[in-house]
């Protein structure tokens, strides 16, 4: 197996702030801080309003380190500038469900699902914000990782269970994830 050294620089955009802390890397724009821990194998450093990431000879390991590390401080870039949504669609065909979203216990409410009479309650992930609009759910935030894992316990939370999935469509269902949709 061949080795070779890999270097990646990242351009960090106008108005963030970048820092290296110990073994996590900070981003600030405005009020808004995302952290995420970084690899021991990768050498990181900011300069200037670059992050430059390098590994010398890498090995297959580090070689996919190395690109997920430059994944998510490119999602941490985007996040900041521009917060990422997933659309999500209310499917009732049998009973009339309604959909609130409680601020207090920080939960969304399904009442009525499939005729149950115990409202199902989906904890809501921190730090990402839930619209209900009629018959569509909108999740935004600048953390891609905590946006989607609301966006999936939402759509894990209105399943149907023991019931033939062909016949009972009931459900919210994502529509729209960053960079794709499905309708």
């Amino acid at each position: 197996m061949e080795r070779k050294d890999l270097k990646q620089e990242i351009e960090i955009t106008e108005g963030i702030q970048g820092v290296i802390e110990g073994k996590e890397i900070i981003l600030k724009k405005g009020g808004d801080e995302l952290r995420r821990k970084l690899s021991s194998v990768i050498d990181t450093k900011i300069e200037g309003d670059k992050i430059i990431l390098g590994v010398k000879n890498a090995r297959k390991n580090e070689k996919k380190m190395f690109g997920t590390m430059k994944a998510h401080i490119q999602n941490m870039i985007t996040g900041l500038n521009k917060k990422f949504k997933y659309k999500l669609q209310i499917a009732n065909v049998h009973f009339p469900m309604t959909v609130k979203i409680d601020e207090a216990k920080n939960e969304l409410l399904i009442n009525n699902f499939l005729g149950e009479k115990i409202d199902r309650r989906i904890k809501l992930v921190p730090g990402v914000s839930v619209k209900v609009d009629k018959e569509f759910i909108e999740v935004e935030g600048i953390d891609r990782e905590k946006t989607g894992q609301c966006a999936a316990n939402i759509e894990k939370g209105a399943k149907p269970k023991n019931k033939d999935r062909r016949i009972f469509q009931d459900g919210i269902y994502i529509i729209e994830k960053p960079g794709r949709k499905f309708l």
